[in-house]
């Protein structure tokens, strides 16, 4: 070894899901790292639709750090962490998993990173407002604990299966540290009879990866609403356009992809890197031919 010169060994971390060939969280990550200095290495790990737990023992053993967990998988990981933190358990679903000596720890930073792009990247106040989040899968899960702590006057949660959609605002409910900090009014709904004149609509269903209309009326728009989907690229296209055409803010999804990286990144690394750079060099990535 030359003098005075040391070698790194980088931390392995990935996106575990089904599908991730699309994912940009490792274009993303080594932004992190090298903004950072963090000794960093991500990957994308694809799981069978049936295999996901083994999968990520196998990725554990190959001594990887920790890992993001995306659909369809949330919250069978929520299940396999020995512990979580607190919005994990609101969600009942884990984006982040940290692989920790005494015991895997899982995290949500879904929802964090939502606030964040609509406040702090699309300019929308959040406090005050009527707010509609379609879906009740782990996307949506994991964002209504901090779209109430962020100060919304009303919050509905519409799902085609009413019954999910009611018992994760029932858990929203009757969370001890919510019912203190808000007055937020919380409602579950069916997706033809969730109301009108949102001031924002999060789209955190699964009708833009597959290919489905959006599953709510345009009504839900007030003129000048921001509409966001969590997806990104041509997922969210569809929804974005729709938006648009009546008179709404469309907006994908990556800005909170970046958003709830950073919190992962956070959480795994103790550093909290600079998003705005990192997201301004992903969009132009993507619109590049």
């Amino acid at each position: 070894m030359r003098s005075g010169v040391m070698s790194v060994t980088a931390s392995r971390y990935a996106v575990v899901g089904n599908p991730v060939a699309h994912s940009q969280s490792p274009f993303i990550h080594a932004a992190f790292a090298a903004q950072t200095g963090e000794p960093v290495a991500y990957e994308r790990v694809l799981c069978p639709l049936d295999g996901f737990a083994p999968a990520l023992r196998d990725f554990v053993a190959g001594g990887a750090s920790g890992c993001n967990v995306t659909m369809p998988f949330k919250f069978e990981a929520f299940g396999l962490v020995a512990r979580t933190t607190a919005r994990a358990r609101l969600a009942g679903a884990c984006n982040t998993i940290r692989f920790d000596a005494e015991g895997w720890v899982g995290d949500n930073t879904d929802g964090a990173g939502l606030v964040r792009d609509i406040e702090r990247n699309a300019g929308v106040a959040l406090r005050g407002a009527r707010v509609l989040l379609i879906g009740a899968g782990g996307g949506a899960a994991g964002a209504l604990g901090p779209l109430v702590a962020s100060g919304a006057s009303e919050i509905v949660v519409a799902n085609r299966s009413v019954d999910r959609a009611v018992a994760l605002v029932e858990r929203h409910r009757s969370d001890p540290a919510l019912i203190t900090t808000t007055t937020a009014r919380l409602a579950a709904a069916s997706l033809d009879s969730c109301g009108t004149g949102f001031d924002v609509v999060v789209n955190g269903s699964a009708t833009s990866v597959s290919g489905a209309a959006v599953p709510v009326a345009a009504g839900v728009l007030r003129p000048g609403a921001l509409a966001l989907d969590m997806m990104y690229g041509p997922a969210a296209a569809g929804f974005v356009a729709w938006a648009d055409a009546h008179g709404a803010l469309g907006r994908d999804g990556l800005g909170m992809l970046v958003e709830q990286a950073a919190e992962a990144f956070a959480f795994w690394r103790g550093v909290a890197p600079d998003t705005g750079p990192v997201l301004r060099a992903l969009r132009s990535r993507l619109a590049s031919p």
